[in-house]
């Protein structure tokens, strides 16, 4: 599991350092504020591997860059490791000792990609006679949208042969399905697990061909109106299903492999996710990180699970209330402060429900309702106290003040009466 980064002179911030908890780590701020970034260094702390371009170190003269992170591997050994960037030859350097086996990670990106390590795949080879491991085979297992549903392959330049390293979601869905697999067995419940309500299950149907064009046959999904081909599924369902199916997938080819090379499975699964919110429906977003939490138990009943995810949605984290655990669990914020980012952990609080969610430290709004009714509320407020400096140029009367109260707010909102109750009274 990985417990902590601290990062200098890399990315947003001259210093960065994060603690993490053993379960569940939720992080919030602004855009452009270092999350996707958090994310993706801490894939490479765990793999070593970048999943996307490396983390741009700051420049100037007296920079010295430097990653820092810990990760608590199965024995229960801490191993705290220090990279510092080598300018001369534009890289992070590997660290020269056999790092500790964090179980199977997988990164679900914001780009609609994912990306596995396998421990039993991905893991650095022992070779005592060098001051380094090799890699003896793929450093990770990286998916784009295209590469996710028709499969991952790569051709080995000097053999000329072509390794397929996936089928893809779309073949192995139909294979598994058709020979009722225990891969398949587990990718419904997963599916279940994940779906949006109990009106709405992301339930397969019998697979069949869309299209003169495409010999495969293609799985389908039973809706509340009738079977459609994955195909032609909405942008955030299909995200889901990826989700879904990478998550099946590298556990059968973890297990396989952990056979194949005569070791045992490993009880630990990393999730890192950016955005788990993206594309989905209110009702989907507060269903969505309950159920990631328990989708690692659908898998391996002994498995232990480390979730980092990245979010703006208030709803998903109103809907982690019931679970939230301040022994095992964090909420870690991002914000600016007299322009420089800073990155700290926030005391857990319930906020009761989206809107208290809204106007918390975490999405730090003064109203959540329109930027608009924002100001005219903070005008009427500002008038009600007399407090005439604040007021902007078209808001300095009550009169203008009411006029826009009323073209911006519902009829129903619940700063009328205050409003009402002060105007009747007659105050200047």
């Amino acid at each position: 599991m990985l417990e902590k980064l601290e990062l200098t002179d890399v990315g947003p911030a001259p210093h960065i350092a994060v603690d993490f908890a053993p379960r569940l780590n939720i992080l919030t701020g602004d855009n452009g504020l270092g999350k996707t970034f958090l994310l993706d260094v801490a894939w490479w702390a765990l793999t070593r591997t970048w999943a996307g371009q490396p983390a741009w170190p700051q420049p100037g003269k007296n920079r010295k860059p430097t990653i820092g992170y810990a990760v608590r591997g199965k024995s229960g050994r801490v191993s705290p490791v220090k990279i510092a960037y080598r300018f001369m030859d534009q890289v992070w350097p590997l660290p020269h000792r056999r790092p500790p086996s964090p179980g199977l990670v997988v990164y679900a990106r914001v780009d609609g990609g994912f990306s596995v390590w396998d421990p039993a795949r991905n893991y650095w080879r022992n070779a005592p006679s060098l001051e380094i491991q090799q890699l003896d085979r793929p450093a990770a297992y990286h998916f784009n949208p295209t590469t996710l549903w028709d499969g991952l392959t790569e051709r080995d330049e000097r053999s000329g042969k072509t390794h397929v390293h996936c089928n893809g979601l779309v073949r192995d869905w139909v294979t598994w399905q058709l020979q009722k697999a225990a891969a398949f067995a587990q990718l419904e419940s997963v599916l279940a697990a994940l779906s949006p309500g109990h009106a709405e299950p992301l339930r397969p149907a019998t697979p069949g061909r869309v299209s003169l064009d495409d010999a495969r046959d293609i799985p389908f999904l039973e809706t509340p109106y009738g079977t459609i081909p994955i195909l032609h599924a909405s942008a955030g369902a299909k995200r889901i299903l990826g989700l879904a199916y990478l998550l099946v997938w590298a556990w059968q080819e973890h297990v396989k492999a952990a056979e194949l090379i005569q070791q045992g499975i490993t009880d630990r699964v990393i999730l890192l996710i950016d955005e788990l919110e993206a594309h989905l429906h209110p009702q989907w977003q507060r269903l969505i990180l309950p159920a990631l939490m328990s989708i690692v138990r659908k898998l391996h009943g002994e498995a232990k699970i480390q979730l980092i995810a990245a979010s703006h949605a208030p709803l998903v984290l109103a809907s982690i209330e019931p679970e939230f655990d301040d022994e095992q669990d964090k909420l870690i914020h991002f914000k600016l402060e007299e322009r420089r980012v800073i990155v700290e952990e926030i005391p857990w609080a319930k906020q009761g429900d989206a809107v208290g969610w809204l106007v918390s430290e975490s999405f730090g709004l003064r109203q959540a309702r329109s930027a608009a009714a924002e100001v005219a509320i903070e005008a009427a407020e500002a008038f009600m106290r007399d407090d005439f400096g604040e007021l902007p140029e078209n808001l300095r009367t009550q009169k203008d003040i009411h006029n826009e109260l009323l073209r911006v707010l519902a009829g129903h909102d619940p700063f009328w009466p205050r409003w009402i109750v002060y105007s009747e009274q007659g105050e200047p």
